[in-house]
């Protein structure tokens, strides 16, 4: 099983990205964590380049969405809305062919970040994911300055971020 994790924030000290690096520290042994940093060498969407030949950045994003089981989206909330990176992501697997039906958890590191999470949600089901409700979980780690092997050493987060990958792979082999 191999579960791809994308964290939606370039900051060089992000929570959301240390929850994205501690899956792979707690993931089962059957499920390989792959944590994508290609987030910032991604161009800015335009759908004049999104031909027969797009950009390296864009194959590679859609390559590594297409060798996927799952995915796992850790991204914040900027201004009550989607981390503009993380948009700009999802905007060029609109017309990827790998990205439709692919299983999505998302994670995120601040509870009262509902809004960018019901917009997450909803740009996602219009993209025509299937975003895993038993995978999705909120681990308060904003502001705190955990490592990622830190909070895999913490028991109660480990054993969320552990329970969400679970419940993807589980999802991922019923399809």
């Amino acid at each position: 099983m191999r579960i791809l994790a994308i964290s939606g924030s370039l900051r060089a000290a992000s929570a959301n990205t240390r929850l994205v690096e501690a899956l792979s520290l707690v993931a089962p042994v059957d499920i390989e964590v792959v944590v994508w940093g290609g987030l910032g060498g991604l161009p800015h969407f335009n759908p004049d380049l999104d031909g027969d030949a797009p950009p390296a950045a864009v194959l590679e994003l859609r390559r590594q969405i297409g060798l996927c089981d799952g995915l796992v989206i850790c991204s914040p909330e900027y201004a009550h809305g989607v981390a503009g990176t993380m948009k700009n992501a999802l905007d060029w697997l609109v017309a990827s062919l790998e990205f439709a039906g692919t299983p999505v958890a998302l994670i995120n590191a601040s509870p009262s970040s509902e809004f960018a999470q019901a917009q997450m949600r909803e740009t996602l089901t219009v993209m025509s994911a299937e975003v895993v409700d038993a995978a999705c979980v909120a681990i308060p780690l904003q502001g705190g300055k955990m490592t990622a092997a830190e909070v895999a050493a913490d028991p109660a987060m480990s054993a969320k971020l552990r329970a969400a990958l679970e419940a993807l792979a589980d999802y991922a082999r019923k399809v």
